[in-house]
C-alpha cells in the first residue's frame, strides 16, 4: 500500500509497529507454524496497568504514541482491527544483546517450567509437551513508566489486519474482545467494518491507558455490552436503525434476528454516564495515587475526543486524522511527548 503521509515525517509511525528481522518455519506434533523474528519488548500494557495507573505526562504520551501507530497503518490502507492494552508492547530502551546470559538472568530472574497433567490423571497425547515454560517478567509496572518508556510503543499483533479496500470483513468476524468491540458489529453482524472500528477500540485503549477501570465491563455478554454503551454514551445518541432491533420482544425460535442482542430483560446495574464514569474511574484513581489529575480544560478536551471517537454512528466518528488534531492531543498529549520537538502536526 502507498502511504499518505510523508515516509520521513516523524508522525508517520513505522517504527510504532513491529519491525521484522527474519522469518522461520516450526514443524511440531501440532502442525507447522510460520514464526517472525522481531526485537523484544519488555511487557504488555495491560500486565504494566493491573491495579496501577500511568503518571499523568506518561499516560498522555503512551495516547498520542498510539494514536500515530494506527495512523501509520490506516495511512497504508489496513485496518488493525485488534486494538486492545494487550496487543500494545514497549520496548526496551537498553540493548539487551549487551548482556551476557547469565546476567540477564540475574537482572530477569529465571524462568519457571511446570509440568503440564491432565485433571483425569489419564497420559498426555503426544501432541502436548510434559511441560511448559512460564518467560521470566522483562516489563516494568506503571508508576514506574517515563515518558522516555512511552517512546518504546509498539502496536503488535496483526493477525486480525486486513485492507477493506481489496477484503471485506464482516462484524461477527471481528476477534477484538467483546468488551472493545464497536456497536456496529455486534447490532449488524452480517455487515462490513472498516476504518471507524479501529476509532472506537483506540478510543477505549486511551481511556484505559488514562484510568484505573475500563468504561465497559471485562465479563459480560453481548446485550448487556451494548446496554452499558447506551447507558455510557446516552439513548438518545443511539441510532434509531438500531432501536428496533434492540427493543423487539422476544419470540423464541420464531425470532428471525437471533444473532442480534436485545434490550436486557432483567434487572441490572446501570452504568454511569461518559462524564460520571471519567471523575468515578479515572480523575478518583489518580488524585489517590498522586500520579496527576486532568485539570479543567484538559478534562473537557479529553471527553470531547472520547465522545468523537465512541459514536454510535461509525460513519460520525472521527478519523485517525481527527483525531490527530482533536485539541486534547494537540495541547497535552503529543507535546508530552518526549521527542515532540520533531513532531509537525500539519500534515
Amino acid at each position: 500500500m502507498t502511504a499518505q503521509r510523508d515516509p520521513s515525517s516523524p508522525l508517520h509511525g513505522r517504527d510504532a509497529v513491529p519491525k521484522i528481522l527474519d522469518e522461520f518455519k516450526i514443524d511440531g506434533p501440532n502442525g507447522t507454524h510460520l514464526c517472525y523474528t522481531m526485537p523484544p519488548a519488555q511487557g504488555d500494557l495491560y500486565e504494566a496497568s493491573f491495579c496501577g495507573l500511568f503518571p499523568i505526562e506518561v499516560a498522555r504520551a503512551l495516547a498520542a504514541r498510539l494514536a500515530i501507530a494506527v495512523s501509520f497503518v490506516h495511512s497504508r490502507g489496513f485496518v488493525h482491527g485488534d486494538i486492545h492494552l494487550l496487543n500494545i508492547l514497549v520496548g526496551f530502551r537498553t540493548n539487551l544483546n549487551a548482556l551476557s546470559i547469565s546476567q540477564f538472568k540475574d537482572k530477569f530472574g529465571e524462568p519457571c517450567e511446570i509440568p503440564i497433567s491432565r485433571i483425569d490423571k489419564k497420559l498426555l497425547p503426544p501432541n502436548v509437551p510434559a511441560q511448559a515454560t512460564i518467560p521470566s517478567y522483562l516489563g516494568k509496572k506503571a508508576p514506574e513508566f517515563t515518558v522516555a518508556d512511552a517512546d518504546g510503543l509498539i502496536l503488535s499483533d496483526f493477525n486480525g489486519a486486513f485492507a477493506p479496500a481489496t477484503e471485506q470483513r464482516l462484524g461477527k468476524d471481528c476477534q477484538i474482545p467483546l468488551p472493545k468491540r464497536a456497536p456496529e458489529t455486534i447490532l449488524e453482524p452480517e455487515s462490513p467494518f472498516s476504518y471507524p472500528f479501529d476509532i472506537w477500540s483506540l478510543g477505549n485503549a486511551i481511556w484505559e491507558i488514562a484510568g484505573m477501570k475500563p468504561l465497559f465491563s471485562d465479563c459480560e455478554p453481548e446485550n448487556e455490552i451494548v446496554a452499558e454503551q447506551i447507558d455510557v454514551l446516552g439513548y438518545e445518541h443511539f441510532p434509531s436503525a438500531w432501536r428496533e432491533k434492540w427493543e423487539r420482544q422476544s419470540s423464541g425460535e420464531s425470532d428471525i434476528d437471533q444473532s442480534v442482542p436485545r434490550r436486557p430483560t432483567d434487572d441490572r446495574e446501570i452504568w454511569p454516564t461518559l462524564e460520571v464514569a471519567f471523575e468515578d474511574f479515572v480523575q478518583k484513581y489518580r488524585r489517590k495515587r498522586a500520579v496527576g489529575v486532568f485539570g479543567d480544560d484538559e478534562a473537557r478536551a479529553f471527553l470531547s475526543l472520547m465522545r468523537g471517537m465512541l459514536t454510535f454512528r461509525p460513519e460520525e466518528r472521527l478519523t485517525i486524522e481527527g483525531v490527530l488534531e482533536s485539541e486534547w492531543m494537540k495541547k497535552w498529549a503529543l507535546p508530552q511527548m518526549s521527542s515532540h520537538h520533531n513532531i509537525d502536526t500539519t500534515h
